[in-house]
């Protein structure tokens, strides 16, 4: 396995709240975002020494500047495939990035996400010393779909073919990643195993396409409100690190049993 944390500073919003360590690091609506800014490439340093690859969602449109060179993989969330300037932002990162499926299950929008994403865009952007500035991209040939369930999973080994099939036609390589949390646990934490389970299954089984998965994991299981108990989530609710390791133990033995390099 080739195990990439997960270091996400950006939280996205259905309507208001905490919007991460680089909107408001001290949590205390001061909103003190060049500290916030600083503590994100400062971790990211960090992690990069230890020989750790990190990834994070690209939310806003600036601060990928700021350390978007320290990321190994991106993920563009559910409410902001279909957003043309993600689109243009993942065309010109460095990285691979995934696109999940829509919140209502659609995969097409992710698949022509893809699509937009490995062609060169121009665009009004900022330079890495904070000028405004015309940015031509590349075109990324790195991106994915990630598959995060919608008004039910889409995890299982139909759903699996029916995404791949659906990549092919498009003339999209057809690897895709499995988000065990959001719609595929039912938003429940604690069913994250029962989704790897079935994806270790479909592996075993000699399912080519499923590249990766996805596991919102912290030291402590739960989440809180506020930072009391150190290494537990103050966002989403997460599996704890004992239900991590045997996660990780399961997808590897599923893997060398599959055959697969």
């Amino acid at each position: 396995l080739l195990i990439v944390m997960r270091v996400y500073f950006e939280k996205p919003r259905t309507t208001v709240g905490w919007k991460g360590l680089i909107n408001d690091p001290h949590l205390d609506g001061s909103f003190d975002i060049n500290f916030g800014l600083r503590q994100a490439r400062q971790l990211l340093l960090q992690l990069n020494n230890m020989g750790m690859p990190a990834s994070t969602e690209f939310l806003d449109m600036i601060t990928p500047q700021y350390y978007a060179d320290l990321i190994s993989w991106g993920a563009i969330g559910a409410r902001t495939t279909e957003s043309q300037v993600h689109r243009e932002l993942s065309s010109g990162l460095s990285c691979p990035v995934g696109f999940k499926n829509g919140t209502d299950g659609n995969l097409k929008i992710a698949i022509d996400a893809i699509g937009a994403a490995s062609h060169p865009h121009h665009f009004l952007s900022v330079t890495k010393a904070g000028h405004s500035a015309i940015v031509h991209t590349r075109g990324n040939p790195d991106c994915h779909v990630i598959l995060r369930g919608g008004k039910e999973p889409n995890y299982s080994a139909e759903h699996v073919q029916a995404a791949s099939e659906q990549l092919a036609k498009a003339g999209v390589t057809p690897k895709l990643m499995v988000d065990c949390s959001h719609a595929n646990s039912r938003k429940d934490f604690r069913r994250q195993m029962e989704v790897a389970q079935d994806v270790a299954a479909q592996i075993r089984a000699g399912e080519q396409n499923i590249m990766g998965v996805m596991v919102e994991s912290h030291l402590v299981e739960g989440r809180q409100d506020k930072p009391e108990v150190y290494g537990q989530s103050i966002t989403d609710a997460c599996i704890g690190w004992d239900e991590t390791e045997a996660m990780l133990a399961l997808l590897a033995q599923a893997q060398r049993e599959s055959g697969r390099v």
